[in-house]
């Protein structure tokens, strides 16, 4: 299959003489073949690095054996150029031939897709620029580091949100303890930092950015120096003082403040990056400095970052935020409710509606405010009350959405050593004897099918193993299974053991 222009100008001769239905034919090839190329980007890099550098880059053209990407923001694109752009041109052309090159652009700064090239997606709008609702020093924007305007060394955070404070945070059983080491943190003034670092993890929704912010905003009322940053603007900080020759002096700004905030540190990618969040790390907290963090898992599961990161992460207090129990979403659905009802004092959610969406939404503070927000449409634009019925059909999809439980390779290591008689540690070995090699196998196969971890993430969790490896065991209880109806039920029973 040829992309170049000639074929986008031309399909038509071979296609019923319409030029139109020809292109359109070109284009649906080229984007079937750029969506495998994600899948395989995907599969080969591991979820967490696809998902930080690869989930918002999206195909805009290709022309003349130049295949045009673009990504929203000018970090993402000189990341890529530096570390990624071989790979991806080497997977697109396994599926397409004809691509010589790639040009990555920022959606909105880029010019109109040529005549006659396969144009497959739309640039986005460039956003508009929001003043920051904090004092905090922004990082220098990508335009005027472009421009050089920005000053030298100059440094600070992502803005703090005003409504994220420690008087609006919902405490309960699951949070309580990350609470108050917050709290404790961010009002303590003298002597060697506590805890340090802390670090908060939890799943999607569950409140540690909001702890993140109440304690930047406790922090700053107090008259000290806070920095709150999420990965990528860290990343961003660091490269971009690469660029311009101030890495010293990012370096010592950085290094010179009270409190470092740093959220979603499991995005953090690259090894000159990882080595440098080490030393601010190492500076800050052997100087007394207060350190926090959060994530999406522990320090021990962040496998991309470095080994003497993790465990200098680990060597503070690791507070786990729980999911929300039931009683805990109520309190939260009904603080969400009171915010909303101060500026529409019209709206009303009787207590049987409230008690059904706790119930029914079970995954995470912002799909409960999800809900609010479709109670809150259909009562304004319909201008009928609110009732069971309408609630049912406002958050149908967030009840079918409900975020299974995220298993682990270890708690799959431990179940099926348990369940075969032998140990964790006999899996992870070299021993190749069959009472090992089939739980070791049927493990790998629970990995790969219940868990994000790419098959080279995989091997390395079991002793160090080659991705084939894995593959190979994959594909050979996938065909057990098919054959064998007892190992099939035995596998089922290990699924459900693992996702209860």
């Amino acid at each position: 299959m040829r992309v170049d222009g000639s074929l986008a100008e031309g399909v038509g001769s071979g296609r019923g003489g319409n030029g139109d239905d020809g292109r359109d034919v070109a284009a649906a090839e080229i984007a079937g073949a750029w969506q495998r190329v994600k899948r395989r980007l995907r599969a080969e890099l591991g979820e967490d690095v696809f998902a930080s550098w690869f989930a918002r880059l999206e195909l805009q053209d290709v022309s003349g054996g130049v295949a045009r990407l673009t990504v929203p923001t000018r970090f993402l694109k000189s990341w890529i150029e530096s570390h990624y752009i071989d790979r991806v041109l080497a997977t697109f052309r396994s599926e397409a031939d004809g691509i010589e090159s790639l040009e990555v652009g920022v959606r909105g700064a880029m010019a109109p897709a040529r005549p006659g090239a396969a144009a497959l997606t739309k640039p986005a709008p460039s956003p508009r620029p929001t003043a920051s609702p904090s004092p905090v020093v922004e990082l220098p924007e990508p335009e005027r580091a472009a421009r050089g305007s920005a000053p030298e060394g100059d440094l600070g955070g992502a803005p703090l949100d005003a409504r994220l404070t420690f008087e609006s945070f919902v405490v309960g059983r699951s949070n309580a303890l990350a609470h108050a080491a917050a709290e404790r943190v961010a009002r303590h003034d003298g002597g060697p930092a506590l805890y340090n670092p802390l670090y908060f993890h939890a799943g999607v929704g569950l409140g540690k950015t909001h702890l993140l912010h109440g304690i930047g905003h406790s922090v700053k009322n107090a008259g000290r120096r806070v920095i709150y940053l999420t990965a990528d603007r860290f990343m961003y900080g660091f490269v971009n003082a690469l660029k311009t020759q101030s890495a010293l002096a990012f370096k010592e700004k950085l290094r010179a403040i009270d409190v470092l905030i740093l959220d979603d540190v499991q995005f953090i990618q690259g090894r000159s990056i990882q080595a440098e969040f080490g030393h601010t790390l190492n500076a800050l907290i052997d100087a007394g400095r207060q350190v926090v963090v959060a994530a999406d898992r522990p320090p021990t599961e962040l496998e991309a970052l470095d080994e003497r990161v993790r465990s200098r992460l680990a060597g503070g207090l690791v507070v786990e935020i729980g999911t929300l129990d039931e009683a805990l979403r109520a309190s939260i659905l009904q603080s969400r409710l009171e915010a909303v009802r101060a500026s529409h004092p019209a709206f009303e959610v009787g207590p049987a509606v409230a008690e059904y969406v706790a119930k029914a939404i079970t995954a995470n503070g912002r799909d409960l405010e999800g809900a609010v927000n479709r109670l809150l449409a259909h009562a304004t634009l319909t201008g009928a009350p609110v009732t069971l019925d309408t609630a049912e059909t406002a958050i149908r999809d967030l009840v079918k959405n409900r975020e299974p439980k995220r298993v682990k390779i270890e708690d799959i290591q431990k179940l099926v050593a348990s369940r075969y008689n032998v140990s964790r540690s006999d899996i992870l070995s070299e021993r190749r004897t069959a009472a090992v090699v089939k739980p070791r196998q049927i493990a790998m196969y629970l990995s790969k099918v219940l868990t994000l971890r790419s098959l080279p993430e995989i091997g390395r969790r079991f002793g160090g193993r080659d991705h084939t490896t894995v593959l190979h065991a994959v594909r050979k209880i996938e065909k057990a299974i098919g054959e064998d109806t007892a190992l099939c039920d035995e596998v089922e029973l290990l699924k459900r053991m693992l996702q209860d």
